[in-house]
């Protein structure tokens, strides 16, 4: 049990100890602390805005702000689940207020119905971490930098369909790793009735780090014409170009793919892989004509996983415990094991005939890259989550 702190900044009270004594147990009481000593500011708040929220209050920090400046629609209703029956023509924070206070009284929530475009430099400096939903390009470059150059943690995340991703821009980031290590080897016993094995007996010792993240502008600009980055190319996921083809479509046109215009926004999205690729020096093949099936409207278990993983990275960066995340992570739909070499679940009037698979793919850039020369892209699948009982 944790005992109550009196005094001094970092003390905490019987009541938090018992709200948060299986996190204690997880990651310690400094990490906890520094957790609860953290403000987070948290753009958009349409389904991966309010999954992300959930997460961050739950996990204790000492202040969320929702800032929205948009209307509750009725697309919200599909995986905005802190917004009640009810709010259509409400301001999204707003809305999303009551229930987010209400998941953690300790943690002081507040909403913002301001647009973020028009906030001051100073505005952002409140926080320890900045995370962004629903933004265009222009507004997460820039805001990126605001955050870089006054060493915010800045996050930013989005799910459009089947496919969602998150960047993060740490700056310089220390955190402390536990390593374990054996420190005796305790003899054993080979024959006889009393055989026993070896032991190893370990020692766990935390260990500090330090890395060095990029930023967003230079992670989305990638020249892909040298000869490194033609190498890196082949084991680079196709849905890095697809995440720029989607943030192309949002800030030309002010919101999303939108289902209601399916069959416009299909044909314009294939107009804008079509420029981006070519503007990027890659071929247009990387991206089949398939894709535009699979990345309109938001789906609440695609948001559930995208803001898991979204908020588990701002806790973990707040907290200073465990190693961050890589700077870009993607979630795609993925063919089953028993469905390789079967075309992908394909979407009708009678709903989904596979059941589709996500996996995360990680793109990591330590040290920054010097003009795509630098680039060090892992792409490791994980499969992460299955959506049959949601859809069909």
């Amino acid at each position: 049990m944790v005992e109550k702190e009196e005094g001094g900044p970092g003390g905490i009270s019987e009541e938090e100890a018992a709200q948060y004594d299986r996190q204690i147990r997880l990651w310690g009481l400094e990490a906890q602390k520094r957790l609860r000593a953290s403000r987070v500011l948290l753009v958009g708040m349409k389904g991966l805005g309010a999954e992300v929220a959930k997460n961050l209050i739950l996990a204790g920090v000492k202040g969320l702000t929702m800032l929205d400046h948009q209307q509750v629609s009725q697309e919200d209703t599909r995986a905005q689940f802190l917004i009640p029956v009810g709010s259509l023509g409400r301001n999204r924070a707003e809305a999303s207020l009551e229930r987010a206070q209400n998941l953690n009284p300790m943690v002081d929530v507040k909403a913002d119905p301001e647009s973020v475009e028009s906030k001051p430099e100073e505005f952002f400096t409140q926080f320890d971490a900045v995370c962004l939903t629903c933004c265009s390009r222009d507004v997460m470059v820039k805001i990126d930098q605001i955050c870089h150059k006054n060493s915010i943690k800045f996050f930013t995340g989005d799910v459009f369909g089947y496919h969602g991703y998150m960047f993060a821009d740490l700056g310089e980031h220390e955190f402390v790793e536990e390593k374990t290590k054996v420190a005796k080897v305790s003899p054993g016993v080979e024959d006889g009735p009393d055989t026993k094995k070896a032991k190893l007996d370990s020692e766990t010792t935390m260990v500090k780090k330090r890395v060095v993240f990029c930023q967003l502008k230079e992670a989305l600009a990638v020249d892909w014409s040298g000869e490194k980055a033609k190498a890196a190319l082949k084991r680079t996921t196709p849905d890095y170009f697809l995440l720029q083809v989607l943030l192309k479509f949002r800030t030309d046109n002010g919101q999303d793919p939108s289902p209601q215009n399916y069959t416009e926004d299909s044909k314009l999205l294939l107009q804008i892989r079509h420029d981006v690729l070519e503007s990027l020096g890659v071929s247009t093949d990387l991206l089949p004509d398939e894709f535009v099936s699979y990345c309109f409207s938001e789906m609440a278990p695609v948001c559930a996983v995208v803001g898991g993983v979204l908020g588990q990275e701002v806790v973990k960066v707040v907290s200073q415990r465990d190693p961050p995340p890589q700077q870009l992570l993607l979630l795609r739909r993925h063919q089953r094991q028993r469905d390789r070499g079967v075309p992908g679940p394909q979407l009708s009037s009678g709903g989904v005939s596979s059941p589709p698979t996500f996996g995360l793919r990680g793109l990591g850039w330590y040290p920054p890259p010097p003009s795509g020369n630098g680039l060090n892209l892992g792409c490791s699948w994980h499969p992460c989550a299955s959506v049959w009982g949601f859809l069909g």
